[in-house]
Protein backbone atom coordinates (compact mmCIF):
# COMPACT_ATOMS: atom_id res chain seq x y z
CA UNK A 1 0.00 0.00 0.00
CA UNK A 2 1.24 3.60 -1.10
CA UNK A 3 1.61 5.24 2.17
CA UNK A 4 1.86 8.97 2.18
CA UNK A 5 4.59 11.88 1.68
CA UNK A 6 3.23 13.16 4.88
CA UNK A 7 4.70 9.94 7.11
CA UNK A 8 5.89 11.19 10.25
CA UNK A 9 7.47 10.26 13.43
CA UNK A 10 5.80 11.01 16.62
CA UNK A 11 7.52 13.01 19.25
CA UNK A 12 6.43 14.76 21.88
CA UNK A 13 6.94 18.59 22.52
CA UNK A 14 6.26 21.10 25.25
CA UNK A 15 5.32 24.30 23.96
CA UNK A 16 5.68 26.98 26.82
CA UNK A 17 3.58 27.85 28.28
CA UNK A 18 1.30 25.58 26.57
CA UNK A 19 0.36 21.85 27.88
CA UNK A 20 1.51 18.53 26.54
CA UNK A 21 1.73 18.57 22.75
CA UNK A 22 1.73 15.47 20.39
CA UNK A 23 4.37 16.84 17.91
CA UNK A 24 4.73 15.41 14.21
CA UNK A 25 7.47 16.01 12.54
CA UNK A 26 8.89 15.06 8.82
CA UNK A 27 11.22 11.89 8.71
CA UNK A 28 14.67 12.41 9.14
CA UNK A 29 15.01 9.48 5.68
CA UNK A 30 12.88 12.29 3.87
CA UNK A 31 14.95 15.28 3.18
CA UNK A 32 13.88 18.18 1.22
CA UNK A 33 15.28 18.07 -2.53
CA UNK A 34 18.16 20.32 -3.52
CA UNK A 35 16.60 23.53 -5.24
CA UNK A 36 15.36 23.31 -8.91
CA UNK A 37 17.79 24.48 -11.32
CA UNK A 38 15.13 24.87 -14.26
CA UNK A 39 12.39 27.48 -13.87
CA UNK A 40 8.76 26.13 -14.18
CA UNK A 41 6.52 26.24 -17.19
CA UNK A 42 5.62 29.36 -17.89
CA UNK A 43 1.80 28.00 -17.41
CA UNK A 44 2.21 26.80 -14.07
CA UNK A 45 3.82 26.77 -10.93
CA UNK A 46 4.73 23.28 -9.10
CA UNK A 47 5.80 23.02 -5.08
CA UNK A 48 9.69 21.61 -4.90
CA UNK A 49 9.72 18.18 -3.73
CA UNK A 50 10.17 17.84 -0.43
CA UNK A 51 8.59 16.37 2.55
CA UNK A 52 5.07 18.00 2.88
CA UNK A 53 4.73 20.12 5.57
CA UNK A 54 3.38 17.99 8.99
CA UNK A 55 -0.60 18.72 10.41
CA UNK A 56 -0.08 20.60 13.15
CA UNK A 57 -1.17 19.34 16.52
CA UNK A 58 -4.16 20.30 18.39
CA UNK A 59 -3.59 19.90 21.89
CA UNK A 60 -2.37 23.17 23.12
CA UNK A 61 -4.72 24.64 25.49
CA UNK A 62 -3.10 28.36 25.18
CA UNK A 63 -1.38 30.09 22.32
CA UNK A 64 2.34 29.79 21.69
CA UNK A 65 4.70 31.21 19.74
CA UNK A 66 4.67 29.13 17.02
CA UNK A 67 3.73 30.81 13.71
CA UNK A 68 0.28 28.82 13.68
CA UNK A 69 -1.34 27.79 17.34
CA UNK A 70 -2.66 24.76 17.60
CA UNK A 71 -6.11 24.58 18.53
CA UNK A 72 -7.24 24.68 22.19
CA UNK A 73 -8.62 22.50 24.87
CA UNK A 74 -11.27 25.21 26.17
CA UNK A 75 -14.26 23.57 27.84
CA UNK A 76 -17.68 25.56 25.93
CA UNK A 77 -20.39 25.99 28.49
CA UNK A 78 -23.91 24.56 28.48
CA UNK A 79 -26.02 27.36 27.68
CA UNK A 80 -28.50 26.75 29.97
CA UNK A 81 -26.24 26.85 33.09
CA UNK A 82 -25.38 30.80 33.85
CA UNK A 83 -23.03 29.98 36.53
CA UNK A 84 -21.01 28.01 34.55
CA UNK A 85 -21.76 30.96 31.47
CA UNK A 86 -19.62 33.21 34.15
CA UNK A 87 -16.82 31.05 34.28
CA UNK A 88 -16.10 30.64 30.68
CA UNK A 89 -16.74 34.10 29.94
CA UNK A 90 -14.32 35.58 32.24
CA UNK A 91 -11.87 32.85 31.01
CA UNK A 92 -12.51 34.28 27.42
CA UNK A 93 -11.84 37.71 29.05
CA UNK A 94 -8.26 36.84 30.77
CA UNK A 95 -9.60 36.96 34.16
CA UNK A 96 -8.31 33.72 35.38
CA UNK A 97 -8.22 33.97 39.09
CA UNK A 98 -12.17 35.28 38.95
CA UNK A 99 -12.54 31.99 36.44
CA UNK A 100 -9.99 29.90 39.11
CA UNK A 101 -12.71 30.72 42.27
CA UNK A 102 -16.14 30.50 40.23
CA UNK A 103 -14.96 27.06 38.42
CA UNK A 104 -13.77 25.51 42.08
CA UNK A 105 -16.81 26.60 43.39
CA UNK A 106 -18.57 24.71 40.63
CA UNK A 107 -16.53 22.02 40.21
CA UNK A 108 -16.97 20.50 43.85
CA UNK A 109 -20.57 20.91 43.38
CA UNK A 110 -20.06 18.24 40.83
CA UNK A 111 -20.14 20.06 37.19
CA UNK A 112 -17.52 18.42 34.46
CA UNK A 113 -16.94 21.18 32.71
CA UNK A 114 -16.00 23.68 35.72
CA UNK A 115 -13.38 20.79 36.47
CA UNK A 116 -12.39 20.78 33.02
CA UNK A 117 -11.68 24.14 33.41
CA UNK A 118 -9.55 23.80 36.60
CA UNK A 119 -7.58 21.32 34.90
CA UNK A 120 -7.15 24.12 31.71
CA UNK A 121 -5.56 26.94 34.31
CA UNK A 122 -3.52 24.14 36.31
CA UNK A 123 -1.87 23.02 33.08
CA UNK A 124 -1.41 26.27 31.45
CA UNK A 125 -0.39 28.61 34.91
CA UNK A 126 -3.56 31.13 34.44
CA UNK A 127 -4.40 32.75 37.59
CA UNK A 128 -2.59 29.51 39.28
CA UNK A 129 0.36 28.41 39.47
CA UNK A 130 1.29 25.23 37.04
CA UNK A 131 0.65 22.02 38.44
CA UNK A 132 0.38 19.24 35.83
CA UNK A 133 -0.39 16.41 38.56
CA UNK A 134 -3.31 19.10 40.35
CA UNK A 135 -4.23 19.73 36.22
CA UNK A 136 -4.25 15.67 35.99
CA UNK A 137 -6.49 15.32 39.07
CA UNK A 138 -9.43 17.66 37.81
CA UNK A 139 -9.16 16.19 34.03
CA UNK A 140 -9.12 12.37 35.47
CA UNK A 141 -12.55 13.57 37.35
CA UNK A 142 -14.13 15.54 34.82
CA UNK A 143 -12.93 12.68 32.37
CA UNK A 144 -14.92 10.20 34.43
CA UNK A 145 -18.06 12.01 34.48
CA UNK A 146 -17.92 11.71 30.83
CA UNK A 147 -16.61 15.17 29.28
CA UNK A 148 -14.91 14.51 26.01
CA UNK A 149 -12.44 17.92 26.16
CA UNK A 150 -11.11 16.18 29.85
CA UNK A 151 -10.46 12.87 27.98
CA UNK A 152 -8.21 14.52 25.55
CA UNK A 153 -6.28 16.94 27.56
CA UNK A 154 -5.64 13.83 29.83
CA UNK A 155 -4.53 11.87 27.05
CA UNK A 156 -1.74 14.51 26.30
CA UNK A 157 -0.92 14.31 29.79
CA UNK A 158 -0.67 10.72 30.01
CA UNK A 159 1.31 11.04 26.41
CA UNK A 160 3.92 13.29 27.57
CA UNK A 161 4.54 12.37 31.38
CA UNK A 162 3.24 15.37 32.87
CA UNK A 163 1.04 15.16 36.26
CA UNK A 164 2.59 11.43 36.50
CA UNK A 165 3.91 8.45 35.01
CA UNK A 166 3.57 8.33 30.68
CA UNK A 167 1.34 5.73 30.11
CA UNK A 168 0.69 5.60 26.33
CA UNK A 169 -1.91 2.60 26.70
CA UNK A 170 -4.39 4.77 28.58
CA UNK A 171 -3.81 7.69 26.35
CA UNK A 172 -4.73 5.63 23.56
CA UNK A 173 -7.96 4.70 25.33
CA UNK A 174 -8.86 8.37 26.47
CA UNK A 175 -8.19 9.61 22.43
CA UNK A 176 -10.76 7.00 21.64
CA UNK A 177 -13.59 7.69 24.19
CA UNK A 178 -13.04 11.16 23.45
CA UNK A 179 -13.23 10.76 19.30
CA UNK A 180 -16.19 8.48 19.74
CA UNK A 181 -17.96 11.15 21.87
CA UNK A 182 -17.40 13.98 19.00
CA UNK A 183 -13.67 15.53 20.31
CA UNK A 184 -12.41 16.84 16.89
CA UNK A 185 -8.74 16.98 18.39
CA UNK A 186 -9.01 13.68 19.92
CA UNK A 187 -9.70 12.20 16.33
CA UNK A 188 -7.04 13.80 14.52
CA UNK A 189 -4.30 13.01 17.40
CA UNK A 190 -5.36 9.08 17.20
CA UNK A 191 -5.38 9.33 13.16
CA UNK A 192 -1.54 10.82 13.35
CA UNK A 193 -0.58 7.44 15.89
CA UNK A 194 -2.62 5.46 13.23
CA UNK A 195 -0.31 6.95 10.54
CA UNK A 196 2.46 6.83 12.09
CA UNK A 197 2.73 3.31 13.28
CA UNK A 198 4.74 3.16 16.40
CA UNK A 199 2.27 3.84 19.32
CA UNK A 200 -0.47 2.09 17.63
CA UNK A 201 -0.46 -0.14 14.06
CA UNK A 202 -0.21 1.19 10.99
CA UNK A 203 -3.54 1.56 9.33
CA UNK A 204 -3.65 4.12 6.88
CA UNK A 205 -7.32 3.55 6.52
CA UNK A 206 -8.09 3.98 10.06
CA UNK A 207 -6.44 7.12 9.83
CA UNK A 208 -8.55 8.28 7.09
CA UNK A 209 -11.96 7.52 8.90
CA UNK A 210 -10.60 9.33 11.98
CA UNK A 211 -9.10 12.71 9.76
CA UNK A 212 -12.68 12.63 7.61
CA UNK A 213 -14.04 13.23 11.38
CA UNK A 214 -12.09 15.92 12.56
CA UNK A 215 -12.34 17.73 9.02
CA UNK A 216 -16.25 16.87 9.09
CA UNK A 217 -16.37 18.51 12.38
CA UNK A 218 -14.26 21.53 11.01
CA UNK A 219 -10.58 20.93 12.14
CA UNK A 220 -8.66 22.81 9.86
CA UNK A 221 -5.40 20.88 10.45
CA UNK A 222 -7.43 17.16 9.81
CA UNK A 223 -8.97 19.24 6.29
CA UNK A 224 -5.63 19.71 5.70
CA UNK A 225 -4.15 16.18 6.15
CA UNK A 226 -7.39 14.46 4.93
CA UNK A 227 -6.68 16.77 1.60
CA UNK A 228 -3.74 14.99 1.01
CA UNK A 229 -4.76 11.81 1.72
CA UNK A 230 -7.53 12.21 -1.17
CA UNK A 231 -4.33 13.82 -3.41
CA UNK A 232 -2.19 10.76 -3.07
CA UNK A 233 -5.23 8.64 -3.07
CA UNK A 234 -3.68 6.91 0.68
CA UNK A 235 -6.73 4.91 2.46
CA UNK A 236 -9.16 6.84 0.09
CA UNK A 237 -9.38 6.31 -3.55
CA UNK A 238 -7.56 9.46 -5.27
CA UNK A 239 -9.89 12.33 -5.64
CA UNK A 240 -8.50 15.57 -6.71
CA UNK A 241 -11.65 17.79 -6.55
CA UNK A 242 -12.32 16.79 -3.33
CA UNK A 243 -8.78 17.32 -2.32
CA UNK A 244 -9.43 20.81 -3.07
CA UNK A 245 -12.20 21.00 -1.36
CA UNK A 246 -10.95 20.25 1.86
CA UNK A 247 -8.02 22.64 0.76
CA UNK A 248 -10.42 25.35 0.13
CA UNK A 249 -11.89 24.81 3.75
CA UNK A 250 -8.82 24.76 5.70
CA UNK A 251 -7.74 28.09 3.68
CA UNK A 252 -11.06 29.41 4.77
CA UNK A 253 -9.89 28.44 8.34
CA UNK A 254 -6.11 30.45 7.92
CA UNK A 255 -4.54 27.26 7.80
CA UNK A 256 -1.47 28.88 5.54
CA UNK A 257 0.09 25.13 4.49
CA UNK A 258 -3.72 24.87 3.03
CA UNK A 259 -3.37 27.97 1.76
CA UNK A 260 -0.12 27.18 -0.35
CA UNK A 261 -1.75 23.88 -1.49
CA UNK A 262 -5.24 25.70 -2.51
CA UNK A 263 -2.93 28.89 -4.65
CA UNK A 264 -0.99 26.03 -6.40
CA UNK A 265 -4.25 23.75 -7.48
CA UNK A 266 -6.11 27.59 -8.52
CA UNK A 267 -3.33 28.74 -10.70
CA UNK A 268 -2.49 25.32 -11.84
CA UNK A 269 -6.29 24.10 -12.43
CA UNK A 270 -6.11 20.99 -10.71
CA UNK A 271 -8.79 19.76 -9.34
CA UNK A 272 -10.60 23.29 -9.58
CA UNK A 273 -11.05 25.87 -12.23
CA UNK A 274 -8.21 27.79 -13.07
CA UNK A 275 -8.44 31.44 -11.35
CA UNK A 276 -4.45 32.99 -11.39
CA UNK A 277 -5.35 36.35 -9.61
CA UNK A 278 -7.22 34.53 -6.68
CA UNK A 279 -4.09 32.02 -6.58
CA UNK A 280 -1.45 35.46 -6.29
CA UNK A 281 -3.99 37.00 -3.91
CA UNK A 282 -3.46 33.64 -1.53
CA UNK A 283 0.02 33.58 -2.40
CA UNK A 284 0.55 37.19 -0.74
CA UNK A 285 -1.38 36.30 2.13
CA UNK A 286 0.64 32.84 2.83
CA UNK A 287 3.96 34.73 2.59
CA UNK A 288 2.26 37.26 4.62
CA UNK A 289 1.98 34.70 6.96
CA UNK A 290 5.27 33.41 6.85
CA UNK A 291 5.08 30.59 4.50
CA UNK A 292 8.70 30.38 2.66
CA UNK A 293 6.90 27.98 0.06
CA UNK A 294 4.81 30.49 -0.67
CA UNK A 295 6.89 33.21 -1.05
CA UNK A 296 8.86 31.45 -3.36
CA UNK A 297 6.14 31.10 -5.43
CA UNK A 298 5.42 34.36 -5.16
CA UNK A 299 8.42 35.78 -6.16
CA UNK A 300 8.06 33.53 -9.04
CA UNK A 301 4.87 34.71 -10.45
CA UNK A 302 5.89 38.82 -10.14
CA UNK A 303 9.43 38.57 -11.46
CA UNK A 304 7.60 36.53 -14.61
CA UNK A 305 4.48 38.56 -14.49
CA UNK A 306 2.27 35.36 -14.93
CA UNK A 307 -1.39 35.87 -13.49
CA UNK A 308 0.23 39.07 -12.18
CA UNK A 309 1.74 42.52 -13.11
CA UNK A 310 5.12 42.01 -13.07
CA UNK A 311 6.63 43.62 -9.93
CA UNK A 312 10.75 42.63 -10.36
CA UNK A 313 11.37 44.89 -6.84
CA UNK A 314 8.85 42.90 -5.24
CA UNK A 315 9.33 39.21 -6.52
CA UNK A 316 13.20 39.86 -5.93
CA UNK A 317 12.33 40.76 -2.26
CA UNK A 318 10.23 37.55 -1.79
CA UNK A 319 12.76 35.54 -3.56
CA UNK A 320 15.63 36.93 -0.77
CA UNK A 321 13.23 36.31 2.42
CA UNK A 322 12.33 32.99 1.18
CA UNK A 323 16.46 32.10 0.82
CA UNK A 324 16.64 33.04 4.33
CA UNK A 325 14.52 29.91 5.40
CA UNK A 326 16.00 27.68 3.49
CA UNK A 327 13.29 27.86 0.29
CA UNK A 328 16.21 29.48 -2.18
CA UNK A 329 16.33 29.30 -6.07
CA UNK A 330 19.32 29.31 -8.26
CA UNK A 331 17.12 30.46 -11.20
CA UNK A 332 16.03 33.57 -9.52
CA UNK A 333 19.79 34.09 -7.98
CA UNK A 334 20.86 34.46 -11.43
CA UNK A 335 17.99 36.38 -12.74
CA UNK A 336 18.38 38.89 -9.47
CA UNK A 337 22.29 39.32 -10.64
CA UNK A 338 21.21 40.77 -14.00
CA UNK A 339 18.85 42.85 -12.44
CA UNK A 340 20.22 46.64 -12.82
CA UNK A 341 21.86 48.30 -9.61
CA UNK A 342 19.18 50.29 -8.57
CA UNK A 343 16.17 48.04 -8.79
CA UNK A 344 18.38 45.29 -6.92
CA UNK A 345 19.43 47.69 -4.04
CA UNK A 346 15.63 47.90 -3.88
CA UNK A 347 14.94 44.45 -3.36
CA UNK A 348 17.02 43.92 -0.39
CA UNK A 349 16.20 46.87 1.22
CA UNK A 350 12.85 46.16 0.53
CA UNK A 351 13.84 41.69 2.08
CA UNK A 352 15.94 43.52 5.36
CA UNK A 353 13.13 45.57 6.03
CA UNK A 354 10.66 43.04 6.01
CA UNK A 355 13.26 40.48 7.99
CA UNK A 356 13.86 43.33 10.88
CA UNK A 357 17.48 43.36 9.70
CA UNK A 358 19.49 46.48 8.77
Amino acid sequence: MKLPCITMLATLLLTAPAAAQLQITPPAATPSAPAEKQKPKPHTITKKKEAAPAPKPSASPKPSPSPKPAATVIPAPPTDDPKVDMVFGAYQRGQYKTAFELATARAQAGDPKAMTMLGELYSNAMGIRRDYAKAAEWYKRAADSGDREAMFALAMLRMSGRGGPVDKGEAVKLMASAAKLGEPKAAYNLALLYLDGQTLPQDVRRSAELLRQAADAGLPEAQYALATFYKEGTGVPKDPERAVRLLQAASLADNVDAEVEYAIAMFNGTGTPKNQPAAVALLRKASRQGSAIAQNRLAWVLINGVGTPTDKVEGFKWHLVAKTAGKGDPELDKQLSDLPAEERAKAEAAAKKWLGTK
